[in-house]
């Protein structure tokens, strides 16, 4: 990847925003000379609003969802804050404890349910928690995770919560093109989806309600997306993500191939760096995620040393204004404080490839090597190379 002002960088932070896609360039570049308001009635609002529609149908094709039940945001923040507070006659809220931050911002850690030290939510326990709960319970449930690619067993879950008349919502932001999502199959009740994370523009997501479920608008003064969510609706910004959708089953097909990849890279790693922690790795996972810990090296280190050598990834979600700390999904995990903090998130995208691999595991054993030298690292961390 090009930049204007250095050397080619080597993007392995997918997760938190992908390279946008060609589509999604067009598609942009073609919204601009539709510049009416979608609301307006005249031809040119018309024309805005055909491409708005056109981008609903196409995340309903997608989802396997109703068109009409697709409400456009302004990400996924939105989707999930809309879904917590918006649904009808909710008494109380119960989220995994490693959902996504805009999630748990929204509940007491008496509201988590824990999960196991795979990072999958531990049944028995959401069964008892809902048991004791004044319903109705609204049950938060993500897809995958965002820092482990772990992918929850959300059969099992949304079982569980209808036997005790609980609704589930799902953020599904990471799961989208990266795996197959059907609404009607999983049995959610509403699903979180953001643009930036399939190439997509910045700014814009949606919720996606199952037929029969509506939810009450929680910013107003308008009457767009039925009157869900006041505010003119990002034409730009729908278009780019309508563009992708309607690739998603390109996108998705191409797992297996980002799978072996980011599969070579662990075997390679650990031949490197025999002591390197990996989380997640047991289960099932998201396809291009790989979270792992070098212990004794600090997350902020790893990314420091490996951004100087033109290399991207992070630590956690990029989602906390810059701030690096340990993981609350590795805490949760039961992965000691330590050993959290020295944890890095290094998620492939569509265009990663092995060459661009090649030079992460070189400049990471280079950092594995360095910390070893200088006292700060085991030795026995440090393998014979490869």
């Amino acid at each position: 990847m090009e930049t204007s002002s250095g050397p080619e960088i080597v993007y392995l932070d997918t997760n938190a925003t992908a390279p946008v896609r060609p589509s999604a360039r067009a598609a942009i570049a073609q919204a601009m000379d539709r510049y009416g308001n979608p609301s307006s009635v005249h031809r040119s609002g018309r024309d805005a609003r055909a491409l708005v529609e056109d981008a609903r149908e196409a995340l309903a094709v997608a989802v396997g969802a109703n068109p009409a039940q697709v409400i456009f945001t302004s990400g996924a923040t939105e989707a999930n804050a809309l879904a917590l507070h918006g649904l009808a006659g909710i008494r109380s809220i119960l989220a995994s404890a490693v959902e996504h931050p805009s999630v748990l911002a929204h509940v007491t850690a008496e509201d988590h349910v824990p999960v196991d030290a795979a990072g999958v939510i531990n049944l028995a326990a959401l069964d008892a928690a809902l048991a004791v709960r004044p319903g109705p319970v609204l049950l938060a449930v993500m897809a995958a995770n965002n820092e482990t690619g772990v992918i929850q067993p959300l059969a099992e879950v949304v079982a569980i919560a209808r036997r005790h008349g609980a609704l589930v919502h799902c953020d599904a932001v990471q799961a989208l093109g990266k795996m197959p999502l059907d609404m009607a199959v999983l049995g959610v009740d509403s699903m979180a989806l953001s643009g930036h994370k399939i190439g997509a523009a910045k700014g814009i997501g949606a919720l996606v309600l199952r037929p029969g479920l509506e939810a009450a608008a929680q910013s107003v003064g308008g009457g767009q997306e039925r009157r869900r969510r006041a505010g003119t609706e990002n034409t730009l910004g729908i278009a780019a993500f309508g563009a992708v959708l309607r690739e998603i089953a390109d996108i998705v097909a191409m797992a297996p191939r980002i799978a072996a990849l980011r599969d070579h890279l662990e075997r390679d790693l650990r031949t490197r760096v025999p002591a390197l922690q990996l989380f997640g790795a047991d289960g099932p996972r998201l396809p291009n995620t790989l979270c792992m810990a070098l212990p004794g090296v600090s997350s902020e280190t790893q990314i420091m040393a490996l951004d100087l050598a033109h290399i991207a990834v992070s630590a956690g979600a990029a989602c906390s204004s810059g701030k690096i700390s340990p993981s609350h999904v590795l805490l949760a995990m039961g992965v000691a404080p330590d050993l959290a903090g020295c944890a890095i998130r290094v998620s492939l995208g569509w265009d990663t490839t092995a060459e661009e691999l090649d030079r992460f595991k070189a400049v990471f054993e280079q950092v594995a090597r360095k910390r070893a030298q200088a006292g700060g690292t085991p030795r026995s961390l440090i393998g014979s190379g490869a």
